[in-house]
Formats: structure tokens, sequence, C-alpha cells
């Protein structure tokens, strides 16, 4: 009987646990709330496919309104750097690169982060994330680019992919 007991009582606290689905950032992670606008965000090859030095990549967003969106990115060394600011429209979008530009992948070898960050608001002036981070440092340089944007509706969605 009390192994029953002990069973169901797991049972039950086992659904009070939060589940986090791939590629959605909870929002306690950055100080604030987020609100789900970004509803995918993946390579163009989809989400830990594999891109040879040199090779493009492209990504895909969809968006459920209009805004900013920063895409920044997270060397397997740490060194993180903004690679483009776009203003979208509600809906699924292609982006490769600012015109005559594109999206290239360049060593180290390894895992590659990209986080796309979206505000109703222009990105903040002066601010840019370019730096070498701990993935601590790195979502508090988030969070202070969200704070500084003074932006009321915001999103955050991450997407990884392999450098080989």
């Amino acid at each position: 009987m009390r192994m029953l007991l002990l069973a169901m009582l797991a049972l039950l606290l086992s659904s009070c646990f939060p589940v986090v689905r791939p590629g959605v950032t909870v929002g306690l992670r950055f100080g604030f709330e987020l609100n789900p606008i970004i509803t995918r965000f993946e390579p163009d090859r989809g989400r830990a496919a594999s891109y040879r030095v040199g090779e493009s990549v492209s990504f895909v967003v969809s968006l459920t309104r209009p805004g900013y969106l920063t895409l920044v990115g997270i060397d397997p060394d740490g060194v993180s750097y903004e690679f483009d600011r776009v203003f979208l429209n509600p809906g699924t979008h292609l982006l490769s690169g600012p015109p005559g530009f594109r999206y290239e992948v360049r060593p180290p070898l390894g895992i590659q982060r990209v986080r796309a960050i979206y505000t109703d608001t222009p990105h903040p002036s002066g601010f840019v994330i370019r730096g070498k981070y701990t993935a601590e440092g790195w979502d508090q340089q988030i969070s202070i680019y969200i704070q500084r944007s003074g932006s009321r509706v915001r999103d955050v969605a991450e997407t990884f992919f392999y450098i080989r």
C-alpha cells in the first residue's frame, strides 16, 4: 500500500515541473516576461543541422506581429556578436543576410547558437552585443539589450547548428 501511495505521489509531483519545448526560451531567464511573438526560428536545413566552413546559412523566422528582430550568435569559443537587425512584418521570412551579403559559416568548429531578439521598438541606440561571454553573461547582455530598447512587447528564440 505504501509503495502505491509513493508511486502516486511521485506521479502527481512530477506533473508540477514546467516543460520547455525546444526552441522556446523561458522569460524568467531574462528577468521579465516574454510574449510569444516568434513562433518559428531555425536554420534553413533545420535545427541541429551541419554546415561546413564557407557555406551560407539562412534562418526561417515566423512572427505573429510586426517588429524589430536582431540576430545574435555565440561561437563555440564564447565569442558573441550581432549579425543582423531588420524590421519584419507578421508571417514567415527567410533571412539570408543584408542585400549584397550572406550569412557565411566561419570557424571555430562546433555548436553555433543563435538567438533572435524581437522588440516592438527600434534597436537601442549605441548598444551592441559583442564580446566573449559565459552562458550567463550572454543571457545578461540580451536582457540589457531588451531593457534598453524600452520595448513592452518582446520575445527571444534560440536555435543552433553545427559547424564542421
